[in-house]
């Protein structure tokens, strides 16, 4: 008994000691921002920071990072993973940019090491052990649906080795549906899970019912220290939303009013548990004020536009209870200013009929200098296309890009890769087109609701933009929303998403050989049954037996008609 004891105090001292020897922070934030356009953007940010260098031996005891997520990123040598699941499509025009931004299904890309032989192995490991994690149907990305951008996707972490885009791996799932079921391993991921902490108020009931929702997985390897001769892993959960205040004839909202109830307790392992509020449109107007009043003001001049935000405390606030942020207008309702985004684009196919088409990206810029953009186009191996058929116009003139990169598709293994770099002139409109043919697939390539379409997914558009306007994204160094908010610099990195498409590929009667088979084999039922009765059986009489009722009756009968024969 006395060897027990001695064996668990040496045990919960050695775990005493592993936790005191960790240094790794949590940080739980939530952002609410008013749009112009009657929503409210709501964005969570969970950043898990371990100070520890990332091998093979790293993940066998964390404290706060998730070890599930970890063994799977040491397993297949991920230097860098960025995986979101979205339903919806954010609106740039009138929403601005937002922190993650996300196309709509599942959307995936990592960086793996230099030292990786096989990429597309470890690749469609990685892939299949994350569907496995969250819940997804991540194991559908295949080389067919992959492909390596050179210019639009670059490492946001730190990098000791020239960039090698042969070692990024990317690809999108625009029919992937997010439910539940996602959100319930995401929030497994968190030190505290969802019983404290900003991860109470992830309640699906509420979460769903939205115009625009976004879940994301961000891991990285950031600098620990200023000359970066250490570094961390950083893993960032982020939740976007955005909800319709128009409903609501008085427009105000509150925490409890978007989630169902207000905030508990922040959590234990958090060093950082914020809540802020964009009050910045509310400056000159002020149209609403916020119930109860925040802790502290941060006042910014960011890229040329005056920013403030209202910051609360949630372990000052939760002392008493839990409490509840709320905005209340002050009577009626003012016109804020709409400025509109930079840069935005939306997509769609032209033609008629089901043997061509042709896919059409337009880019609008409303700033009044050029810009500088980068197009990538990722169109399925069942579209194929013809770059001299590209045509890239602005009104009358013609757009000629500064780079292109161009890789054909292969039937069934690889899918078409453009990539443009294309100098945008001011207050324009530039139309990009491309001709494509509807391929006609085989029987068994076909989904079982083949006359619903295929999804074609987004194209992505990179820019540095010259001002900070409707801008939200976070730095690239930058793990708390404070600094995206404070920082002020030459240009802004912002990706944009158009719309995934809806392809209605030439597609048979799937109901004829149903119809077929139907009437073939009641024919032959109805035909094999005589026949096989006619010519396999002997005809014959069978001798009927009576009962003694009907002897009787039969005796009876024969008895009276002798009697009348004799009278006769």
């Amino acid at each position: 008994m006395t060897s027990i004891i001695k064996t668990l105090l040496l045990c919960i001292l050695i775990d005493i000691k592993f936790v005191l020897s960790q240094n790794d922070f949590f940080d739980e934030e939530l952002m609410l921002k008013p749009l112009p356009s009657n929503h409210v953007y709501a964005y969570f940010q969970f950043t898990t920071v371990w100070e520890a260098t990332k091998d093979k031996n790293t993940f066998e005891h964390s404290h706060l990072f998730p070890r599930g997520l970890g063994e799977i990123i040491s397993r297949h040598n991920v230097d860098e993973l960025h995986l979101t699941l979205t339903k919806g499509l954010w609106n740039y025009q009138n929403w601005g940019y937002p922190y993650h931004d996300a196309g709509p299904g599942a959307e995936i890309s990592a960086w793996f090491h230099r030292d990786v032989v096989n990429v597309d192995d470890e690749w469609k490991g990685l892939t299949n052990a994350l569907a496995g994690l969250f819940c997804a149907s991540l194991n559908f990305v295949n080389p067919s649906n992959s492909l390596s951008p050179e210019f639009t996707f670059r490492p946001t972490g730190v990098v000791e080795h020239n960039v090698n885009s042969s070692h990024l791996r990317y690809s999108s799932l625009p029919r992937e549906i997010v439910c539940t079921e996602n959100l319930t391993p995401f929030k497994k991921l968190l030190p505290c899970n969802s019983k404290k902490g900003l991860a109470t108020l992830l309640n699906s009931a509420y979460i769903h019912d939205t115009n625009y929702h976004s879940i994301g997985v961000h891991f990285r390897v950031i600098c620990s220290n200023a000359l970066c001769t250490k570094t961390s892993m950083e893993l960032r959960q982020s939740v976007s939303l955005i909800y319709d205040t128009v409903t609501d004839t008085s427009q105000d909202w509150s925490i409890r009013k978007f989630f169902g109830l207000g905030i508990k307790a922040a959590c234990p392992l958090a060093t950082l548990s914020n809540v802020y509020i964009d009050i910045s449109n509310n400056n000159t107007n002020r149209i609403y004020e916020l119930v109860p009043p925040p802790s502290a003001k941060i006042v910014s001049l960011r890229g040329g536009q005056l920013n403030e935000l209202a910051i609360y405390d949630i372990r000052s606030h939760s002392a008493k209870g839990i409490f509840n942020i709320g905005v209340v207008h002050r009577g009626a309702q003012k016109a804020s200013l709409n400025y509109p985004s930079i840069l935005f684009a939306n997509r769609y196919v032209i033609g008629y009929g089901q043997e061509r088409g042709s896919l059409v990206t337009k880019i609008y810029n409303n700033y009044w200098q050029t810009l500088d953009i980068v197009l990538l186009e990722n169109i399925p191996w069942y579209l194929p296309v013809y770059l001299h058929t590209v045509r890239i116009t602005c009104g009358t003139k013609t757009i000629v890009p500064l780079a292109q990169r161009y890789l054909p598709g292969r039937e069934r293994k690889s899918p078409y890769y453009l990539e443009f770099i294309l100098r945008l002139p001011p207050q324009s409109v530039v139309k990009f087109s491309i001709d494509m043919d509807y391929s006609f697939l085989k029987w068994q390539e076909y989904p079982p609701d083949a006359n619903h379409g295929f999804y074609m997914g987004p194209a992505v558009i990179t820019a540095l933009l010259p001002t900070a306007r409707n801008y939200t994204a976070l730095p690239l160094d930058g793990s708390t929303i404070t600094s995206s908010f404070n920082a002020s610099r030459e240009g802004y990195l912002a990706q944009l998403r158009t719309e995934s498409l809806l392809i209605v590929l030439p597609t048979p009667d799937f109901s004829m050989p149903f119809n077929v088979i139907c009437l073939a084999c009641t024919a032959v039922a109805l035909a094999f049954g005589p026949l096989h009765n006619i010519t396999t059986k002997r005809l014959g009489l069978k001798r009927v037996e009576m009962d003694w009722k009907e002897k009787l009756v039969a005796f009876l009968l024969k008895k009276v008609s002798r009697s009348k024969e004799k009278k006769e």
